[in-house]
């Protein structure tokens, strides 16, 4: 039967997994595999496996539970084995490169933020600030314009929006990145400008939420400040 892999953790972790159920419908039941110093928490993988509520909140509550105790390397839903023979000699061969990581995470939480403009805000930001926009704007209102100045002024305002939008996003990561051991910034989707994940030390959490909600409050009603965590660490393992 394929495993299902939860985390890895040192071999010293106190690995409390009895009370806890793992994933599949009967919920399956947790053991570890130990290799070197390192254990990986592992269960017997369902067939159907399938990103399933109950499933995923099965996957979360192990890793809530195991970061309670000390440090961990969560590893993302989904991720199985051909048994516990492949997850010994993972362990073994890459001890070096967990061990790593298990330090460069110790007593950390992951936090993401996404953060997103009021469009209409925006739009009228770039025509009171460029002039160039603005007669575009006007001419196409009063119905002077050619085709032509439509796409002209559509370019203009796109480049306006990016240009705006990399210069706040780089200014919200660097005023949180001294709170962060280190940050993964990934691609906004949405309306979303800003996408990024910050890894924090307990002893800096407070910092990094007092400067975000500082940061909100700063930029005002115009922007939709979403912060989620404290999270097990996935983007850093």
């Amino acid at each position: 039967m394929a495993v299902y892999v939860y985390s890895i953790a040192a071999k010293e972790h106190p690995l409390r997994i009895d009370e806890v159920a793992g994933v599949g419908d009967p919920p399956s039941r947790l053991r570890t595999v130990t290799a070197s110093s390192l254990t990986a928490v592992v269960s017997d993988a369902p067939d159907d496996l399938r990103p399933k509520r109950r499933d995923l909140t099965a996957h979360q509550e192990v890793q809530n539970r195991l970061m309670a105790d000390g440090t961990v390397l969560p590893l993302r839903f989904g991720l199985t084995a051909p048994d516990d023979e492949a997850v010994r000699s993972a362990l073994e061969e890459r001890a070096g490169e967990y061990a790593d990581r298990l330090r460069a995470l110790e007593d950390c939480a992951e936090y993401h933020l996404k953060v997103k403009q009021d469009e209409e805000s925006l739009l009228r930001q770039i025509l009171e600030e460029s002039s160039t926009a603005r007669e575009l704007n006007d001419s196409i209102r009063n119905g002077s314009a050619g085709p032509d100045v439509s796409v002209a002024l559509g370019e203009l305002v796109a480049g306006e929006v990016e240009a705006r939008h990399a210069s706040l996003a780089a200014g919200v990561v660097e005023a949180l990145r001294p709170f962060a051991r280190d940050h993964e910034v990934s691609r906004p989707t949405g309306e979303d400008f800003l996408s990024v994940s910050f890894l924090v030390a307990q002893d800096h959490d407070e910092g990094f939420l007092t400067t975000e909600l500082s940061l909100a409050n700063q930029m005002g009603e115009d922007f939709e400040f979403r912060l989620n965590g404290p999270l097990p660490p996935y983007s850093f393992v």
